[in-house]
């Protein structure tokens, strides 16, 4: 398989110094990467394809080596990034040369057109979008990053490629929100895919949009991303509303023999959806029958509660409310001591704090 290519050069004496920052500040990030640092060296290797920082004694040399052009587009933007950010005292810029230097459409995005709108329960619509060469998001990667234009701008205008390999935005009063969800369901072959929307009383800028979507609406597209679910004979899965497409997508994808638990909070009966699952992995719905959303603890009291098999070839993951998705993850990794690799506890979104809670917090 041919192999795309970028390099890039900084001149400095700090290459060494570079290299060290860089690598002190991905060892402490949740990328799936593997470092080898060896005296100013580092190879990061990520299934996405393998970039290589060398300190010389006047430069820094960089290069990428991937398969894809989104792959080498992910590696020029996460490289970039980290080293602009170690050299910043310098105002070092990274300028990639190479494949992908001369396009002028990020290779991540698509604008996707509205297809169809479905209420599927009281408070969770589907929109099915359709769009151009969807098959990449097809793979494990569960997220993707929606871009809604502004009211009134028309065409829509999108982000286009840097040279340091970071997207550059149209000025702010033409740049479009961005809000990350989870692809329900994708079929590439027939270009459709479903984004299911949680539909609040006082909606939000992705909300707002998908409460008056009408077919022919356009929406910019950009991923697939996100954390994969390790491989594990036994799983346990929680979340809210906002993690339903999530928990969808990892319970369909399971082997049949896993076994495991899985807790999903609701306001009632009315907001339940069907799940396949393996026969071996329980369903359990947990209804709040008017307790506030996020200020419960109907979700972590499950998980808690919950037991886990001796042999630890386990998998644990969570997306709910920030606060609790902090309480599950210090629970796990602290208090059950499962490695952070085998537990995933996400902060789908995050309640506004009263005063008295901002109080408490300063």
């Amino acid at each position: 398989m041919t192999m795309l290519m970028a390099q890039a050069t900084i001149p400095t004496a700090a290459g060494a110094d570079y290299v060290a920052a860089v690598c002190t500040r991905l060892a402490k990030a949740e990328f799936d990467t593997a470092l080898e640092d060896r005296h100013g060296r580092i190879a990061l290797l990520d299934g996405l394809g393998t970039g290589t920082l060398e300190a010389l004694p006047d430069r820094l040399d960089i290069r990428l080596e991937a398969r894809t052009e989104q792959g080498l587009s992910v590696l020029k933007f996460l490289l970039g990034a980290q080293i602009e950010e170690a050299a910043s005292a310098e105002k070092a810029e990274v300028v990639w040369t190479g494949h992908g230097c001369d396009i002028e459409v990020l290779p991540s995005l698509r604008e996707m057109t509205v297809l169809r709108v479905a209420d599927i329960t009281p408070h969770v619509r589907r929109i099915t979008l359709t769009g151009k060469d969807l098959k990449r998001f097809e793979g494990e990667s569960l997220h993707v990053r929606l871009l809604f234009p502004p009211e009134g701008v028309n065409p829509p205008e999108w982000p286009k490629p840097g040279k340091n390999g970071r997207p550059v935005w149209p000025p702010e009063e033409r740049r479009p929100a961005q809000r990350i969800y989870t692809i329900r369901r994708i079929d590439a072959a027939a270009a459709e895919m479903d984004i299911d929307f949680v539909m609040h009383e006082a909606p939000g800028i992705a909300s707002g949009w998908a409460a008056k979507a009408r077919a022919g609406d356009v929406v910019g597209l950009m991923g697939p991303g996100g954390r994969e679910v390790k491989a594990a004979a036994h799983v346990l899965l929680a979340g809210d509303e906002t993690a339903i497409p999530a928990m969808a997508r990892i319970l369909e994808r399971l082997p049949a023999d896993t076994t495991g638990q899985a807790f999903v909070e609701a306001e009632d009966e009315r907001e339940v959806q069907p799940l396949d699952h393996p026969p071996g992995v329980s369903i359990l719905w947990l209804f709040r029958r008017g307790r506030e959303a996020g200020r419960n603890d109907l979700l972590s009291d499950a998980v808690m509660a919950a037991g886990l098999p001796a042999h630890g070839d386990v998998f644990c993951w969570l997306g709910a409310e920030e606060a609790t998705a902090r309480r599950v993850r210090r629970y796990w990794r602290e208090d059950k001591g499962i490695d952070r690799a085998r537990c995933l506890a996400v902060g789908y979104w995050t309640h506004a704090l009263t005063k008295d809670e901002r109080d408490e917090a300063a």
